[in-house]
């Protein structure tokens, strides 16, 4: 699974003119999952989110998790992440999981933040979206489940 993580002041995503999630102080996580990938996957990658630290101490230093704030998340599928821009102009998306399998994931994803102990509001998997944040820093990070030794 890929992630891009972004530390926000606040962020929210919208669907149809409706505001589907939205968290104060924490992470917007943009979620891909690939092909290949399993709920195993899903479970090892919330709990490196939730415990990624990311957020200021007391000496401005970037050492506190997610949980150790108590900050919350804000899940969002995005299939883009497993754009392919190796040649030509067009990206392409072959390498994501297929929608059903990327639900599950994504699901997985989220129950897994959950279980972390993280306050998680989502999206809504396949939708047409709308996500604004303010970013803290900025700090963005990525992630992939795939790349840890």
């Amino acid at each position: 699974m890929k992630a891009l993580i972004q530390r926000v002041s606040e962020a929210s995503v919208e669907v149809d003119g409706q505001i589907t999630g939205s968290i104060e102080a924490g992470l917007l996580i943009l979620v891909c999952a690939m092909q290949g990938d399993d709920a195993a996957e899903a479970r090892k990658l919330a709990a490196r989110v939730a415990k990624l630290r990311i957020f200021r101490d007391d000496q401005d230093r970037m050492n506190r998790s997610l949980l150790d704030m108590g900050g919350d998340a804000l899940v969002v599928s995005q299939f883009t992440l497993a754009a392919d821009t190796r040649s030509g102009n067009r990206p392409g998306f072959s390498r994501a999981a297929p929608p059903d399998e990327g639900r599950a994931l994504y699901e997985a994803f989220v129950q897994a933040m959950g279980d972390q102990g993280v306050a998680t509001r989502t999206g809504i998997f396949g939708a047409d979206m709308k996500v604004r944040l303010l970013n803290d820093g900025p700090v963005t990070i990525w992630m992939d489940s795939l790349e840890r030794a």
